[in-house]
């Protein structure tokens, strides 16, 4: 839940803090359950035929945008690339030539030494060994982008969450090679159906709830896919997570909580809830400092540390903040 406000503690019977249990009006809440994927991942893959020569990192390995992650035999790139150069060299040659008949011819023709015809020819066969030098140039070129990709470097900073091959092994284009993600920006993706949608609204406020970390994280942004599941007919919500949040992954189970009205709930502090096996209670403070140990039924976790009662307290008793001095006293 959003928008709670910490209860106020105060001290009694020495260093033992209590709070109030009291009704607070809440945000009332849609939860769906979802996964946590990558704003930016993607999956590197061969440009070139060849044989992995080196692989540089592995899964979970941090990569720096630039750095070369893995590289394939160059050899043959190498000497096609020189077999490019020496045709560059052999059209520039022909280029050179061509150019000298034509200010001969041109002399000649001038003195009408040759006819028309001759001069027009070797117009032509300059003209010829002018493009043919650009296509070796531009063959060139292409040999020389070729043998770059021999080296494959990271396209962003991320992490590696997948090698796909092996050192040694053979490669062509198209080939997937390694696959990583940027942890900065991570998001969730859940699946609202359409009859929600109209209560969570085009900018929903939600909160996301990781089970796993106990932790929860309040939205950056929010954006409503404009397309429907005909088969499920619910809608991709994307809930964007602040920068750099620690200990998230892609893949990892959580719950999206939106807002979709508010209501009154009587809450107490979540540190207040004692779990001992199937028993969930609460040590109650009552006005001469004494503890009794009561159970109770616990609802909704809140977002700022709260937690719903269902039964076993009334508004106006209080319970102890930390149940493990409240036991010893």
């Amino acid at each position: 839940m959003v928008g709670l406000l910490m209860i106020g503690v105060q001290a009694v019977a020495g260093p033992l803090a209590v709070a109030p249990v009291e009704f607070r009006d809440v945000p009332q809440t849609y939860s769906v359950e979802g996964l946590v994927e990558a704003t930016r991942q993607s999956t590197v893959s061969a440009q070139i035929s060849g044989r992995v020569k080196e692989v540089s990192f592995d899964v979970g390995d941090r990569v720096n945008k630039g750095q070369v992650i893995l590289r394939i035999d160059e050899r043959e790139a190498v000497q096609a690339l020189a077999g490019s150069q020496a045709q560059v060299m052999q059209a520039q040659a022909n280029v050179q030539n061509a150019k000298a008949t034509l200010d001969r011819s041109q002399q000649l023709f001038a003195q009408k030494f040759i006819s028309q015809a001759a001069l027009d020819k070797a117009q032509v066969d300059y003209q010829v060994a002018t493009a043919q030098a650009a296509a070796s140039v531009a063959g060139a070129g292409q040999a020389s982008l070729a043998h770059g990709y021999t080296s494959v470097v990271a396209p962003f900073s991320g992490v590696v969450s997948a090698r796909l091959v092996e050192l040694g092994e053979m490669v062509a284009p198209g080939k997937p090679l390694m696959t990583g993600f940027d942890p900065v920006d991570m998001r969730v993706v859940v699946s609202v159906p359409q009859y929600k949608l109209g209560e969570i609204g085009a900018k929903p406020e939600v909160s996301v709830e990781v089970p796993s970390l106990d932790r929860w994280i309040k939205s950056a942004s929010t954006r409503v896919q404009p397309i429907a599941d005909a088969r499920t007919h619910s809608t991709q919500v994307r809930v964007y997570l602040p920068a750099n949040e620690t200990g998230l992954y892609p893949g990892m189970f959580v719950r999206a909580h939106f807002v979709v009205g508010r209501t009154k709930k009587l809450v107490i502090p979540k540190s207040a809830v004692l779990r001992r096996s199937e028993v969930v209670a609460a040590y109650v403070v009552n006005d001469q400092g004494g503890v009794i140990l009561r159970q109770i039924r616990v609802g909704e976790a809140e977002t700022d540390g709260m937690v719903e009662v269902l039964s076993g307290l009334r508004a106006g008793e209080k319970v102890a903040m930390d149940p493990v001095k409240a036991g010893m006293k």
